[in-house]
């Protein structure tokens, strides 16, 4: 990420973790040592969840709480060891991949973050348990594409093509379940691009699953809406950004092209796990994690937002 990235932005500022290292204060230290000692010795494929950057979001999405943290860790480093997410690899997903329906963009946002574009539209398959895994490994790849003073990754939802027969609220659920339990604070923003009238009423009803540190980093975006563009103007270079999505970038997917990706990338994977690169990952987070979407703190989380933030237009 470039340092000298111009970051003035009238409407809406968006501000990175991460983009800058500061010290924790002796508080939340003492709160990262605590919980890093109730882990005990973990094994060399989980030696990454002690380092300081990764207790600071668990502590940061249970609000600093040592006990709700450690239990949070914990249940995560559970799933881990049974579920294995570490090990997919594309020839176990590709299937799930062959519409383009999740996939990592070739371009980062301007603050180097990994962007996962999903078009429920183009949903292909029918189980829920292969299609979470197949977000899973995505998760997954995002996160070993971020640069060293990362931490997190933006979604762009695309509803072209969406219609009735791509609702689940199973798939929703458990869509909300793995990134909140299991990837606390690794979303900076979800970006929900020209949702439908009809949508509304299953945004209300999937609204119940999200906690609100992640329901604020929703925001609603339309492409004849002036006000919403610029979001997207101000957090993507418009000449890397997908024409679909109001960029000058007229390369579509190609799945031939993103499964050669894909497997250089499974190549890597087991690098990111070995002991060694722990302390490359050991980085230290602002005190007050910053809310990415509009460049507050976490102290403002009670704040109003506005309603292109939170809920579908009126058509």
């Amino acid at each position: 990420m470039k340092r000298n990235l111009q970051r003035s932005m009238s409407s809406v500022m968006y501000e990175a973790i991460g983009s800058e290292e500061s010290s924790f204060s002796e508080e939340q230290r003492a709160k990262i040592n605590e919980v890093r000692a109730s882990l005990g010795k973990l094994p060399d494929k989980l030696f990454l969840y002690s380092s300081d950057a990764s207790l600071a979001r668990y502590l940061t999405a249970r609000n600093w709480n040592v006990k709700k943290a450690t239990k949070m860790l914990n249940d995560t480093l559970k799933r881990r060891l049974e579920y294995k997410p570490e090990e997919i690899r594309w020839d176990e997903v590709a299937h799930e991949a062959e519409t383009g329906k999740i996939y990592r963009s070739s371009y980062s946002d301007k603050y180097g973050r990994s962007i996962l574009v999903m078009r429920p539209g183009c949903q292909n398959t029918k189980s829920t348990k292969g299609q979470i895994r197949y977000l899973v490994y995505c998760m997954e790849n995002a996160i070993l594409n971020l640069p060293p003073d990362q931490e997190q990754m933006v979604w762009v939802i695309d509803f072209q093509e969406f219609n009735l027969s791509n609702i689940s609220l199973k798939v929703t659920k458990e869509t909300a379940d793995v990134l909140q339990n299991h990837y606390p604070e690794r979303l900076a923003l979800a970006i929900l691009y020209n949702p439908p009238k009809f949508f509304e009423p299953f945004w209300m009803m999937a609204k119940p699953f999200l906690e609100p540190k992640t329901y604020k980093k929703v925001k609603f975006v339309y492409s004849d809406d002036n006000g919403t563009k610029k979001i997207m103007e101000d957090l993507f270079n418009v000449d890397e950004l997908d024409c679909a999505f109001g960029g000058n970038n007229q390369v579509s997917f190609n799945i031939d092209d993103y499964a050669a990706r894909m497997r250089e990338d499974d190549k890597r994977m087991p690098l990111l796990w070995k002991r060694s690169n722990s302390s490359s990952s050991d980085k230290q987070l602002p005190a007050t994690t910053p809310d990415v979407s509009l460049g507050k703190s976490a102290s403002d989380s009670d704040e109003p937002e506005k309603e292109i933030d939170g809920q579908v237009r009126n058509n």
